[in-house]
């Protein structure tokens, strides 16, 4: 990220990460910075609010490995315009910034309209600076307008956990009036249970939580039991949101002939083994959800317009982005989390 010069004026807050370590020992630093400036093709954004995600734990913990000497974390980043360079974009705009924050655009995944499968992706929070800050930069090309029926706390864990949630409904074939299973419900589920809802679909939740059982059933599912039970009726498809792969069993279990299992989740444990013959028989499938595309954003950010989509978030000053991040660490949260710069 190029700097302008670190006069008075130019400084802003941010949370840094210089080293990573269990975020109980609080590695995240807040610091006064020169404000970026954006390069060829980006645009200078100033931070109203920043989702918080699992994947940000695992980068400050060190469980993905440091691509940057020091990190701004945060990828689920509401901002409006302050300087667009020279990207088209008009001053005052308010955009998000999703996970993937750039992909190189000649590789054959981006040319076949599969950029979430980009061979040189750059990831916002990660491979370039992020949210946890009072202004960051990111390709112009890569931000997403908000609809104005969105508020800056609403539209902020839309940005991953929502879209993401998402494209695991679209990898799942997930059409009007189906049964469909969510086996977990963090905030991915969460988000995405009222999209279902309006497409008039049945839900079943399995999930271990006493609170995000009780929060699936006040939501409106059909069903709700713990997290390798199996629904009382068979499932046209079911999407994984638990990193546990006795749970990818369940969700099998649990699906009529010709379903589908999509696993929403970066990483996963061991699948134990199965018989094919009772689960994976009968056209059944397991397919896994990698990142986004900038359709998969633009498509959702309607439809949460449209059934006025409010999630209930915890908001947290850019003080207390650790503490955030414990709440996540230790299962202490059922809203999802957003940092005010």
């Amino acid at each position: 990220m190029v700097m302008i010069e670190a006069e008075m004026e130019g400084l802003m807050r941010a949370a840094l990460l210089r080293t990573p370590a269990s975020i109980d020992r609080n590695p995240l630093q807040v610091e006064d910075i020169p404000v970026p400036a954006p390069g060829e093709g980006e645009v200078l954004l100033k931070v109203l609010a920043c989702g918080v995600c699992h994947t940000d734990l695992h980068i400050v913990e060190g469980e993905l490995p440091p691509r940057l000497p020091w990190l701004i974390p945060g990828h689920q980043i509401v901002a409006e315009v302050v300087d667009p360079w020279r990207s088209g974009l008009k001053k005052g705009t308010r955009v998000g910034v999703p996970w993937i924050g750039g992909t190189d655009g000649v590789c054959s995944y981006c040319r076949s309209g599969r950029e979430n499968l980009c061979d040189d992706p750059v990831y916002t929070g990660y491979t370039r600076q992020g949210g946890y800050a009072e202004y960051t930069t990111a390709r112009a090309d890569y931000v997403a307008f908000l609809p104005d029926e969105l508020g800056d706390e609403d539209a902020a864990p839309l940005l991953c956990a929502g879209i993401v949630g998402f494209r695991s409904l679209r990898m799942a074939e997930v059409k009007r009036g189906q049964r469909v299973g969510l086996f977990g419900f963090g905030a991915s589920a969460q988000l995405n249970l009222p999209v279902l809802r309006a497409w008039d679909c049945k839900v079943y939740v399995a999930t271990r939580q006493p609170q995000h059982q009780q929060l699936a059933r006040e939501s409106g599912a059909e069903w709700v039991g713990g997290a390798t039970e199996i629904p009382p009726t068979p499932l046209d498809c079911a999407i994984t949101f638990a990193p546990a792969g006795e749970v990818v069993i369940a969700a099998l279990k649990s699906l009529a002939k010709g379903g589908i299992v999509a696993i929403n989740a970066i990483h996963l444990d061991r699948i134990p083994e199965f018989d094919y013959d009772s689960l994976l028989w009968g056209e059944r499938q397991i397919r896994s959800v990698t990142n986004l595309t900038r359709k998969d954003v633009g498509d959702f950010l309607k439809i949460a317009a449209d059934i006025k989509l409010r999630p209930t978030v915890d908001t947290y000053p850019l003080e207390e982005v650790n503490r955030a991040l414990q709440t996540i660490r230790h299962s202490q949260f059922t809203n999802p989390a957003v940092i005010l710069p």
